[in-house]
């Protein structure tokens, strides 16, 4: 490898710290920041005095395997979910709050009391603890809870049934809380055919909440059984709630509220004032994560753009063009940068988007698809450290927002269940045939890579005759029905719902190579199945090489990992792209 290739390697396998969980305490404003090198989180807390702070004891919570809600500020201190045992202790003082063997996530405070979601082998609890005591109270149980918010004896949650997720069905529940009790609870919200989530009480005495009941997920506001919408758009205002802690708006202050909205992989700002008028609010960002916290009047966010890597910044509300960072990312090299074009390409009865990253140097040249790993999720639409490497080393890469994906309302979102492995296959192909029609790709030279999901779409791209010529798949799924019953409890709906009989990834279908990453303590998807898939391509042929990583979990986080990942990605392409040239 080149000089200039090692050092993109490195630069991209470094990758920056990662923000998470944003929100505003009587602390000052809190996240979690995860630092790539140690790979552990911990508790970021900045004041204008004092600047940022991190905390030094390790953080984070594995309710439902993706966690959230791994802190809560409350006038008493901060309250954390240690990673060591996933109980709730006094950031400070270090007095733990829960003694149950259970883990804990959804850290939330009202009435001078902490709420959390236990997850338990069967089910979930809403605890609330008093933390002067008396011991905790379960006030709620259901098969899956999300965050609770509690507001002058006034509570409400988020719940789902066993056999669902949250992005297809999901409630808004409303009740007293008297003495550790819910009384009179009532469902205002969601069912089977709508997802109804993010709860908060605001300051004028309404419960809002996001539902996509239109098929999108916009916001309402509900008050003594009426329910209203706040700003009607064609555009999903939530994200998917795979985490516990995700809130796509902010009451700013003076009866306006703050809040995102996604059409595509494109994210925006807007304020809805008093009056009800919808006002954008213009930013150097493309991507915000899913955590908005007001600050007075400005609205704290987690922001990128294809040219700068994820911020922490207080964006100004009242018009003027006000951005202040208080926690930068890393840049890349002005060099390495490769700014996306839209692509919008016809597969099907769909229309698929594509951020296509162009090569630095041909205009025809070899081209990597990477669907997504969601499958419900999208593409981000901000700078890629990967995507950036293989764009140095002289490879397009066509980033495929697939159907299934989210940001294109709830219809699309759907038409992945019983199809997948089929509809994200064939828009991939699509995607690729495109590319190559119109000249953008290399004949022989088009390749597919995923993680997790969009490993499983692109083994399965390769069973059957196409454009790609070789597959890659990092952390993937091998057999959605048995994945249903290995995957984490919270998962498990969600392989059912989008699997059908012929899910399955059969190595006898297999038309091209396959390069075979995974780690072996991924708790998600299981190496057993990888395994077990790479001797019976060895035996055809077939297996271009099986990358076993050692302490290595689901996310090739870090470092080390992922550059030698990476490192083995880029070989198989070059060895490919050599045989091919050879005469």
């Amino acid at each position: 490898m080149s000089d200039g290739a090692a050092a993109a390697t490195g630069w991209a396998a470094r990758t920056s710290a990662r923000y998470d969980s944003l929100a505003a305490t009587p602390s000052g404003l809190q996240w979690v920041e995860r630092d790539p090198a140690s790979g552990h989180s911990v508790l970021a807390t900045w004041t204008p005095s004092r600047g940022t702070v991190l905390g030094t004891v390790p953080i984070g919570s594995d309710v439902h395997a993706y966690g959230g809600g791994a802190f809560v500020g409350t006038d008493s201190g901060t309250w954390v979910v240690r990673e060591s045992d996933g109980q709730v202790w006094h950031a400070d003082s270090g007095v733990r709050l829960t003694g149950s063997p259970h883990r804990h996530g959804g850290l939330s405070g009202g009435d001078g009391l902490l709420l959390c979601v236990r997850e338990t082998a069967t089910h979930d609890q809403l605890v609330i603890v008093d933390p002067a005591g008396p011991p905790e109270s379960v006030v709620v149980e259901a098969p899956f809870l999300g965050s609770a918010v509690l507001d002058g004896g006034r509570l409400a949650w988020t719940r789902w049934e066993g056999g669902t997720v949250p992005w297809d069905s999901s409630e808004v529940w409303v009740a007293r809380h008297e003495s550790g009790v819910a009384r009179d609870a009532t469902r205002i919200a969601g069912g089977p055919h709508e997802s109804a989530v993010q709860p908060r009480w605001a300051p004028d005495g309404f419960l809002y909440f996001m539902s996509d009941r239109t098929g999108w997920w916009n916001l309402y506001r509900w008050r003594a059984g009426r329910t209203e919408p706040v700003a009607p758009m064609r555009a999903d205002c939530a994200a998917a709630p795979w985490e516990l802690d995700y809130l796509n708006y902010a009451f700013v202050g003076g009866g306006r509220v703050a809040l995102t909205a996604q059409t595509g992989p494109l994210h925006r700002l807007f304020v809805v004032e008093a009056a009800g008028t919808v006002r954008p609010v213009e930013l150097p960002y493309t991507s915000i994560k899913p955590y908005l916290a007001a600050v007075d009047d400005r609205v704290a966010l987690i922001g990128g753009s294809p040219d700068r890597d994820l911020e922490v910044a207080l964006v100004a509300t009242d018009g003027s063009d006000g951005v202040k960072v208080i926690r930068a990312g890393d840049r890349a090299p002005a060099t390495a940068v490769a700014v996306p074009e839209i692509m919008r390409i016809s597969s099907g009865d769909a229309l698929v988007t594509v951020l296509f990253h162009p090569p630095r140097a041909e205009s025809t040249a070899p081209v990597i698809v990477r669907p997504h790993p969601g499958p419900t999720h999208h593409s981000a639409f901000r700078l890629d450290e990967e995507v950036q490497f293989f764009v140095r080393n002289g490879f397009g890469v066509a980033d495929v927002d697939y159907r299934g994906s989210t940001g294109y309302g709830r219809a699309f979102r759907k038409a992945l269940d019983g199809q997948w492995g089929i509809l994200d296959v064939e828009d991939c192909r699509a995607v690729a045939q495109h590319l190559l029609d119109t000249g953008r790709a290399r004949p022989g030279g088009l390749f597919i890579s995923g993680a997790s999901a969009g490993g499983y779409t692109a083994l399965r791209a390769v069973c059957e005759d196409g454009p790609f010529a070789l597959a890659v798949a990092r952390s993937a799924i091998v057999d959605p029905q048995r994945w249903a019953h290995t995957a984490p409890r919270f998962q498990r709906p969600h392989a059912t719902i989008l699997s059908s009989a012929d899910a399955k990834v059969l190595p006898s279908r297999f038309t091209a190579p396959a390069l075979l990453i995974h780690g072996d303590d991924d708790t998600v998807a299981p190496i057993a199945d990888v395994t077990a898939l790479a001797g019976a391509l060895a035996r055809r042929g077939l297996l271009h090489g099986f990358l076993r990583l050692p302490g290595v979990g689901h996310y090739l986080s870090a470092p080390d990992a992922l550059a030698t990942a990476l490192h083995a990605e880029l070989a198989a392409y070059r060895a490919v792209l050599g045989r091919v040239a050879a005469p």
